[in-house]
């Protein structure tokens, strides 16, 4: 039978995906980028899920690209599978719900792409990060596209460039990462960070995730306005009226997800 490369369970409204190539350190492959794409899709409309998590099985999250991969392909088949390769920075900010990317060892080249591109991450104290295709005469430039929005351009220039080894302190510093853990306590942590965001309205964090990525893509005033227009459109939601019900009576809300 057919190892599988990419892992799903559910557990108390938490979908897990599991990074399942730990022999080659989780790169990335075709029918591996295939089976996180489709994981990731199929969460999302799962109704029993309502935020993800991306852990890896072995010592590292992900190295990115096998090298293997890139060998005799021309121009025309390179570009065919980098859009696969690549397609997981389409499909993270579309997503309904939350993804956190739970780190550990090596995250480099696609496998920090990848960390980037969640929604969320939190890392272990030796977690590692770096954007190192150019030390192999590539660029890491799918992985720029999230870098640059959180790191600035300059910042972005320097680690595409240098393919320079940062750590999770300095990832945290910059706002690639939202935590750092003992490494004992990842995985732990991680499903206590997304057990809070369970229990928050399921539209409400769809809205705010939805809002969030739109707003940055326009300018000042129009994203204002795009905010209130989205803000209006929850507050008439039965879950809206649940939530200030809820806080009012001083009881724990009953949300409907609609």
């Amino acid at each position: 039978m057919e190892k599988e490369l990419v892992l799903v369970e559910k557990k108390d409204m938490i979908g897990v995906i599991t990074l399942n190539r730990p022999e080659a350190m989780n790169t990335f492959n075709v029918p591996f980028a295939r089976a996180l794409n489709d994981a990731l899709l199929d969460l999302d409309q799962d109704d029993e899920v309502r935020v993800i998590v991306i852990r890896a099985a072995g010592k590292h999250f992900s190295t990115g690209i096998s090298l293997p991969e890139f060998k005799g392909k021309n121009q025309r088949e390179l570009r065919e599978f980098l859009n696969l390769m690549d397609e997981f920075y389409h499909t993270l900010p579309r997503m309904k719900k939350p993804v956190i990317a739970s780190v550990k060892g090596a995250a480099v080249a696609n496998g920090a792409g990848l960390v980037f591109a969640c929604d969320m991450a939190i890392a272990a104290e030796n977690a590692k990060f770096g954007t190192t295709a150019i030390n192999v005469g590539l660029i890491c430039l799918g992985p720029a596209v999230p870098l640059v929005r959180h790191v600035g351009r300059k910042k972005a220039l320097e680690m595409v460039l240098t393919g320079d080894i940062i750590s999770a302190a300095e990832a945290l510093e910059l706002g690639l990462i939202n935590k750092i853990v003992p490494p004992d306590d990842l995985e732990a942590e991680t499903i206590k960070f997304a057990e809070k965001l369970v229990q928050k309205s399921p539209l409400a964090v769809q809205i705010g995730k939805t809002g969030i990525y739109s707003m940055s893509e326009i300018p000042y005033h129009q994203a204002v306005d795009y905010m209130d227009e989205l803000f209006s459109s929850l507050g008439g939601t039965e879950d809206a009226i649940e939530g200030i019900n809820a806080f009012l009576e001083k009881r724990n809300p009953v949300w409907k997800n609609k």
